[in-house]
């Protein structure tokens, strides 16, 4: 992705999460030479990965399949581990209308996955097989705002502002806009973006930058060359 696309996401993003009255961390606002001098004093922000985060999962095709995310907070896998602490995550996602999220279930990773605001959100679901693979043929049942719900495999649930589902690790998912774009919130344990997502086709997680023009903030992707 070029990084004048990215910088304009990022502006497109903001105002869509203001509109629907959200507002993001002073940290989201700072420049990439703010954050340098802050890097001590931010180490935890920078461990967590918590920042601006777009993704065209290395396909070169962001329009049609891709996301965008902010990281809001993030715990840490070893409370997780030990059963107390910061055990959750939460961000803020931008799906665009018929932009593919595309199939994908996380081992460790519980999520909620919540319409904010916008259109309709899609999500696509199917069931995993003994070794939490992908299964074409299993379907299984999800949490609707706590309700339980049983799905066919390959169902489409359709979330209306307000509505959300509850995920587990083994649930696999692929989800879009529908009739327009969707501000999603995410809830969820600890989150790992490196390790903890497994997609059924073999693509990448993060995009790869042309750095045609300097970056208006820094992607959790750029913390390791900048702020190293």
């Amino acid at each position: 992705m070029k990084r004048s696309r990215i910088n304009q996401i990022m502006a497109e993003a903001d105002e869509m999460i203001r509109r629907y009255g959200f507002v993001l961390p002073p940290f989201a606002y700072w420049t990439p030479e703010t954050f340098t001098a802050n890097k001590d004093k931010a180490a935890a922000l920078i461990a967590a990965r918590c920042g601006w985060d777009i993704t065209d999962y290395g396909a070169g095709r962001f329009d049609q399949m891709g996301l965008f995310l902010f990281t809001l907070r993030n715990g840490r896998l070893a409370d997780l581990e030990r059963g107390g602490g910061m055990c959750y995550a939460e961000k803020l996602l931008i799906s665009r209308q018929d932009q593919l999220s595309p199939m994908h279930t996380h081992v460790i990773k519980a999520e909620d996955i919540i319409n904010r605001g916008g259109a309709t959100l899609v999500i696509e679901l199917y069931g995993s097989d003994e070794a939490g693979n992908f299964a074409e043929d299993r379907g299984g049942s999800v949490l609707c705002d706590g309700i339980r719900r049983a799905f066919a495999p390959g169902e489409k649930l359709k979330l209306a502002p307000g509505e959300s589902v509850t995920l587990m690790p083994g649930d696999w998912h692929a989800f879009w806009g529908e009739g327009g774009d969707v501000l999603i919130g995410e809830v969820s344990t600890v989150n790992d973006d490196e390790t903890d997502n497994i997609f059924r086709e073999k693509i990448g997680r993060f995009a790869e930058i042309d750095e045609d023009e300097a970056p208006s903030h820094l992607l959790v992707s750029d913390y390791a060359s900048w702020l190293s």
